[in-house]
């Protein structure tokens, strides 16, 4: 924790741009859904059993544009799937850390920092006054906190300000069908569990190319 720290200061000359306005993810269908895009200064989930990497990593290629993002990672990160979507690599923190209590400390810590736009972290069974804590220093620091579940606890539920969840709508397969059909992608169906900003309950389709045809680009 000292070292992130410090490598927190050196790196204290990228500071985020302004925090006014929705973060739009560059993903049409989402930001729609989204009613323009993740509010800054919350705790959002992308839940379910697909997809929710894909979604993430257009978003932190987007913010990798100007800012600086932080993944923890509990040992599932793939950088080269990062790279194909575009993310730019030396603009991301990686945090390896895997107990609940170090998830948490390296979460707090980045928060006060406030040198980062976009934290992604796992999920952890984490109490309520942690969760209500770590979006009370997200609402504070104007950072976008992405967690990746499969479905979010009650107390993760709670101190959310968006919930999405993500679920394969189908297969998308090029040419002949069977042994010599080529796996071009996937349809995910997006659909709003809780947003405080926009209505709730609505849904969208996105596709998703397969990696090394467009990588996890979206189309």
């Amino acid at each position: 924790f000292e070292a992130l720290k410090a490598e927190l200061s050196a790196k204290g000359n990228l500071a985020p741009p302004p925090v006014e306005g929705l973060i739009a993810t560059a993903i049409p269908e989402l930001d729609r859904l989204l009613g323009g895009g993740f509010p800054p200064g919350a705790v959002a989930t992308l839940e379910g059993q697909a997809g929710r990497w894909s979604l993430a990593a257009r978003l932190i290629a987007r913010m990798t544009r100007r800012s600086l993002a932080a993944i923890l990672d509990d040992g599932t990160l793939y950088p080269p799937s990062l790279a194909r979507a575009g993310a730019r690599l030396e603009r991301i923190l990686v945090v390896p850390t895997r107990t609940p209590l170090g998830i948490a400390r390296a979460a707090d810590i980045l928060l006060r920092s406030r040198i980062c736009r976009l934290i992604l972290m796992p999920a952890v069974a984490l109490r309520d006054s942690v969760w209500a804590r770590l979006a009370k220093l997200a609402h504070h620091s104007g950072a976008l906190v992405i967690v990746m579940t499969v479905r979010a606890s009650a107390a993760l539920a709670a101190a959310a300000g968006v919930r999405l969840h993500c679920a394969l709508e189908r297969v998308v397969v090029g040419g002949t069908r069977g042994l010599w059909g080529t796996l071009k992608g996937f349809e995910l169906c997006v659909g709003v569990r809780k947003n405080r900003h926009a209505p709730c309950g609505h849904t969208t389709h996105i596709r998703v190319a397969r990696e090394g045809t467009g990588s996890a680009a979206l189309c």
